[in-house]
């Protein structure tokens, strides 16, 4: 029998993973998906789930889905990715990572049945995702999308409802080149009289969003049209568009200024499922503050070290780090000292238009993540020259890390970022040290 390593090195040097390599992983088209899950018995059609797709938030709003429903004292199952630190992180049941026993169950009954079907990564790990909560028989599964929707690997389940965070430019090599095709495949997640709920109104995206959901007759319902997200100090108040306070004082663990975004999709995704599960309780405040404890989320505006000040963001494409600088500015001017980022980033981001935005006046501590798609340090570190940006180079997250915190004093703070890989490294290097 293999051990768990053995598998582990199997599943990450056998089946391509598109967040590790890039394109040359993807899969396009349902039919493996499809066959492999009838080998292992179709444990998809035994639950019931709510499907989240997006650009970005997509990984913090089934967080905070996940935590509604365990607030609401169901098994929930939570499958997301990518992982930052262990692989085991994709899957989760109220919190809990599936254990060991369970992977090495699941490959020593089915990896001979389906090794011709060649799986990706992804697949993989979303088959053994279902088939670990259909065993467990949970309540609900909230189920994140992997990339793009209509051709995901996840998009053979018929949720009670459908999310999209939002919509921009990315993997634009895969899923189109303008905001309209973009929305066409995420899209794809909406099913024949399944509600769904969009985060964000786009004028280039809502046409397309408008036309799905009425072909398949499902009900549409855009969280910007009826909810904003307002803070005051360490806590956040959720408003209507009148400006009435519907929930105020929230401490909401997961800070960033574009965690208003993924709470207002959040509410009005619970708001619908109320009607849907005919749901009498109101969790939303207990499932916000409660996220980190109920799913384990990481990565989200973490607060690693307090002094100096530590923070780490999975910000990666132009969208996201849009918000992750704005927030990082705000967090600067609460400080006496100075601010130093750790940065680095993948091959196949819009390098273009994402370092004009980075904010001058920092010192940048550039590195590579030590996978195959990540950029060069060089190479970035001179894109980021070109605009002004003062840097220094290192060939890991670590030593990158390791020299921000000796050039900064106490009163400083020091931001990691541009990478969800930069920052699973940073978090396994933070945590070996608190162990």
């Amino acid at each position: 029998m293999e051990t768990y390593n053995e598998i582990l090195e199997k599943i990450f040097s056998a089946y391509p993973m598109y967040h590790k390599v890039g394109s040359s992983a993807y899969k396009e088209g349902l039919e493996n998906i499809e066959t492999l899950l009838d080998i292992i018995g179709n444990p998809q059609r035994e639950l019931r789930c709510v499907h989240v797709a997006g650009t970005n938030g997509k990984g913090s709003v089934s967080s905070f889905l996940s935590s509604y429903f365990q607030e609401l004292g169901y098994t929930t199952g939570l499958f997301t990715s990518p992982h930052l630190v262990d692989f085991r992180e994709r899957i989760r049941i109220n919190g809990t990572m599936i254990p060991v026993e369970d992977v090495l169950a699941f490959f020593e009954e089915f990896q001979d049945k389906f090794a011709h079907l060649e799986p990706s990564f992804f697949e993989i790990t979303t088959a053994l995702a279902f088939h670990y909560f259909a065993k467990h028989k949970v309540d609900f599964a909230v189920i994140e999308v992997g990339l793009g929707g209509r051709l995901d690997a996840t998009n053979v389940i018929t949720p009670l409802l459908s999310v999209i965070t939002n919509i921009s430019l990315e993997h634009t090599q895969l899923l189109g080149d303008t905001i309209a095709k973009i929305a066409f495949e995420k899209a794809g997640i909406i099913k024949d009289r399944v509600p769904v709920v969009i985060g964000e109104f786009h004028p280039e995206s809502f046409p397309v969003f408008e036309d799905v959901a009425l072909k398949h007759d499902a009900p549409m319902f855009i969280a910007d049209n009826n909810y904003r997200i307002t803070s005051d100090l360490n806590c956040c108040n959720i408003e209507d568009l009148d400006g009435k306070i519907l929930y105020s004082g929230i401490k909401n663990p997961l800070d960033g200024e574009y965690q208003r975004k993924n709470i207002a999709t959040f509410v009005q995704a619970v708001k619908v499922l109320e009607f849907v599960l005919n749901i009498q309780q109101d969790k939303i405040v207990d499932a916000i503050e409660n996220v980190v404890k109920n799913t384990g989320i990481m990565g989200r505006w973490q607060l690693l070290s307090e002094r100096p000040r530590i923070i780490c963001d999975v910000g990666h494409n132009l969208a996201g780090l849009t918000y992750t600088v704005q927030s990082i500015r705000e967090e600067a001017e609460k400080i006496t000292g100075k601010a130093h980022i750790v940065f680095g980033m993948v091959q196949d981001k819009d390098i273009a238009h994402i370092v004009p935005m980075l904010p001058q006046n920092v010192h940048y501590y550039v590195c590579r993540a030590q996978i195959e798609r990540a950029m060069d340090q060089e190479k970035l570190a001179s894109k980021m020259r070109e605009q002004g940006l003062s840097c220094t180079t290192y060939p890991s997250v670590n030593e990158a890390i390791e020299a921000a915190k000796s050039a900064a004093s106490e009163e400083d703070v020091i931001f990691i970022t541009g990478s969800c890989f930069v920052v699973g490294e940073a978090l396994e290097l933070f945590q070996h040290k608190l162990s």
